[in-house]
């Protein structure tokens, strides 16, 4: 399977990553699977967002079964010739998927019209208002509709490769591929781009620890008497100190700790909706159920459903 990655002027160096997925995976087969190069429009020597210059071939889109649109720190009009050359790729070449702004590419190209898309979650509002065919998502890892792929942020290029490698060679030899490149865990598409602790960006080491203490015991009650103590400070300062530093009540925030991980745990897996619900401390599913509707919109099982990318054919 030959994959190519286009990259354009200025194209910023994590654009790499996802091939280093194809080429670790080749390392666990009998006989390498994947020939992967690197193009561009016109070919020859093409720079990279450090102002070093990389040799690519000519696009030629009719010999490749996978092309990536690789992407620059900023977002820039892909030129009427690679738009042509992406037009008529769909007619040639089995995949076309996007790294992080890429998809703007590809928008460009008409390619995502009609079709569900992500991208860097501060790039998904534009995309949305610039391109209103498609149907973008803006808190999604990657999402696969049909033979078109886009991804999130960089990194998130190397779940979608993960993810190419899934749909190729199977779940054992895309987690493998994952354990080699020291990527812990291969995140579901459906995956939010966002993380709950992140967000209250606690600054003192005293609420830092309550919420790790909470993370890790989201199956306990976690009173604002419990959390005060691991604090250790009162109830009332530390409710006080705790909406000062997050703006969050300790029970609005415990919430959403509990949210991301049930989240997390639907996407990922097919423990029954009961289960989840008791790990993440909810006690019951339709509690659960009730918390989800008023924060996402949407039930558990709609979640679940939704979170495959390998789902759409």
């Amino acid at each position: 399977m030959k994959v190519g990655l286009i990259v354009p002027p200025g194209f910023q160096v994590m654009s790499f990553a996802p091939l280093s997925v194809f080429e670790i995976a080749n390392t666990l087969l009998d006989a390498p699977s994947y020939d992967v190069r690197l193009v561009s429009e016109m070919g020859g020597p093409v720079p990279n967002s450090f102002g070093v210059h990389v040799e690519t071939e000519r696009l030629a889109v009719s010999s490749f079964d996978t092309l990536l649109v690789g992407a620059a720190l900023d977002i820039r009009p892909p030129t009427p010739g690679l738009v042509g050359l992406l037009q008529e790729a769909t007619r040639n070449t089995r995949r076309i998927a996007s790294i992080c702004v890429g998809a703007f590419t590809l928008a460009e190209a008409g390619l995502l019209d009609g079709r569900r898309a992500t991208t860097h979650w501060a790039r998904a509002r534009d995309l949305q208002e610039r391109y209103p065919k498609i149907i973008v998502e803006m808190d999604r890892i990657y999402i696969a509709d049909g033979p078109v792929w886009t991804s999130a942020g960089m990194a998130a290029g190397i779940d979608l490769a993960l993810g190419l490698v899934e749909r190729d060679l199977g779940a054992e030899k895309a987690q493998a591929t994952a354990r080699k490149l020291v990527v812990h865990h291969r995140r579901a598409g459906g995956q939010s781009q966002h993380s709950a602790l992140l967000e209250m960006d606690a600054k003192s080491d005293r609420v830092q620890s309550a919420l790790a203490f909470a993370k890790q015991n989201l199956s306990a009650s976690l009173s604002v008497e419990q959390l005060a103590k691991v604090a250790c400070l009162s109830p009332r300062q530390f409710s006080r100190v705790f909406r000062t530093e997050t703006g969050l009540s300790p029970a609005k925030a415990i919430e959403n700790l509990r949210l991301e991980a049930a989240r997390l745990m639907l996407e990922q897996g097919r423990i029954p909706v009961e289960e989840i619900a008791g790990a993440t401390g909810f006690g019951d599913r339709e509690r659960m159920r009730r918390a989800f509707i008023r924060n996402f919109g949407q039930t558990p099982q709609a979640i679940r459903n939704a979170a495959s990318p390998l789902a759409v054919i």
